[in-house]
């Protein structure tokens, strides 16, 4: 039990960086510029999605949801739509 323990922490930092990276983007959206938080958020978004498509499930932790492709497709997909909505939306 401990050893399984282990080495799911070990496999969690994936979804460490990605978590912190967007909330990141969230404050800088809430506090600072919108424009600059939303592309931070899309790129912790598609960092996720490229993290999900080069790394194995083992070491992908809680990235690992689906099947490999299916999760990268979704957040790259995800990640690119919320940076296509920051770019076009008007910064005011």
């Amino acid at each position: 039990m401990a050893a399984a323990t282990e080495q799911q922490r070990r496999s969690e930092w994936p979804l460490a960086i990605c978590v912190l990276a967007g909330l990141t983007g969230l404050v800088i959206l809430t506090f600072y510029n919108w424009r600059n938080g939303i592309l931070t958020f899309s790129g912790s978004v598609l960092l996720a999605g490229l993290l999900r498509l080069v790394l194995n499930d083992d070491q992908a932790g809680l990235l690992h949801v689906r099947g490999r492709m299916f999760d990268a497709a979704l957040l790259l997909g995800a990640g690119a739509a919320i940076l296509v909505l920051g770019l076009i939306v008007p910064n005011g």
